[in-house]
């Protein structure tokens, strides 16, 4: 019997390995993010893509405000050209992270989504700082 679930076949499991595998160099989630900066040396810097009046009223600890409008090259000089940033924005219903997300990468710059951004965040119990 078929439905809307199994009208499409799965992918094959080769398929399905190497989509998932390269879904995580993409992106990243609320946990992983959580518990790496609770290691006191999580190995990126987490940025909030949103303006400077939504990082005050409530941001994830230990973010900096990037807002995607202001990525330059001569902003980013701040850091090493490697360094690996995790973007987010308000939520599953913002493009913010996904903005900047692709001027690091067109700047050259490692780069991951925290999918949820603030929402998922919040769903998953953390707190938030604000300024």
């Amino acid at each position: 019997m078929s439905n809307a679930v199994t009208a499409v076949p799965a992918a094959p499991a080769a398929e399905a390995l190497a989509h998932f595998r390269a879904r995580l160099a993409f992106e990243t989630d609320c946990a992983d993010v959580h518990e790496a900066l609770a290691s006191g040396a999580p190995g990126f810097v987490l940025a909030e893509a949103r303006g400077p009046k939504a990082y005050a009223a409530g941001h994830v600890p230990g973010a900096i405000n990037l807002p995607h409008r202001t990525i330059t090259a001569e902003r980013m000089a701040e850091w090493p050209q490697d360094t690996l940033f995790v973007v987010y924005c308000a939520g599953p219903h913002c493009n913010g992270a996904d903005r900047a997300a692709i001027k690091l990468a067109g700047l050259g710059r490692p780069v991951k989504v925290m999918i949820g951004g603030l929402t998922g965040w919040l769903d998953e119990g953390f707190a938030l700082e604000t300024s």
